[in-house]
């Protein structure tokens, strides 16, 4: 059965609190969206340029919350399964890894990965992914892929017509600033930015609800103030993880 496209669009967890017990749960939200028992699950890393490592490592992670049929999908120097389309397209799952969102929307257009990644979400499969692979999904945004003083990105895949920013509330970067005067200056239309944790669950076009795999955290709609300048609004994120007793 078809169902609604949804979309998971995830700030990773950057910034772990001593003792936090939920690494990859964001992963294991995505599964959940999916509602079925045994998922099959593709991870794309081609925002970390298909590294080994990254790779291994998820695919252990995605396998221990339980029976799945994981794969990946790698771009360099070929892809590694011969039908791309229909690979995707037998998903439940797609997962994209963080990293230069600027190369991953590139090199995706050159395999044709905009329109078989669209032709997925319309047929059902979620869609998820962190930073990068949150931002792609969105109208635009502001990235680091070309220096830490952060850049717009106004070329984004647009299957929700939001912009996004992500790891809104890390302080080793001005995201939350540059975000902001991205939207109330018109770079960039209004839009969802996540804090550490925290993702946006779309169905269709539109946001269903906010969660986090950590506690008291925030998604923040923001809006041009139609004087320059934006302005904001706090959306609370339920609190999403695998142990039912820490759920909110």
């Amino acid at each position: 059965m078809i169902g609604e496209p949804q979309i998971l669009a995830c700030s990773g967890v950057l910034d772990p609190p001593e003792g936090f017990r939920h690494a990859g749960a964001q992963i294991w939200q995505a599964r959940q969206l999916a509602g079925v028992r045994r998922p099959r699950m593709c991870l794309v890393p081609t925002a970390v340029g298909d590294a080994r490592e990254h790779i291994d490592g998820w695919l252990a992670r995605a396998a221990s919350f339980g029976d799945a049929e994981l794969s990946h999908l790698q771009l360099f120097t070929q892809p590694n399964v011969q039908d791309v389309r229909a690979h995707l397209l037998a998903q439940d799952v797609i997962f994209v890894s963080g990293g230069s969102v600027v190369n991953l929307l590139a090199v995706w257009r050159a395999h044709r990965l905009d329109a078989i990644l669209r032709e997925c979400w319309e047929k059902g499969v979620v869609l998820a992914g962190q930073s990068a692979g949150s931002l792609c999904w969105h109208a635009g945004g502001v990235t680091d892929s070309f220096g830490d003083d952060l850049d717009v990105l106004d070329d984004g895949l647009g299957f929700v017509p939001f912009s996004n920013g992500v790891h809104d509330d890390l302080g080793d970067q001005p995201r939350r600033a540059r975000f902001r005067e991205s939207v109330g200056g018109g770079a960039l239309p209004s839009g969802y930015a996540t804090e550490d944790g925290v993702a946006l669950h779309y169905v269709g076009d539109r946001l269903h609800e906010v969660v986090s795999v950590l506690p008291d955290r925030n998604a923040w709609f923001v809006e041009a103030d139609g004087e320059g300048g934006s302005r904001e609004t706090a959306l609370p994120a339920r609190r999403w993880v695998p142990l039912e007793e820490v759920q909110a």
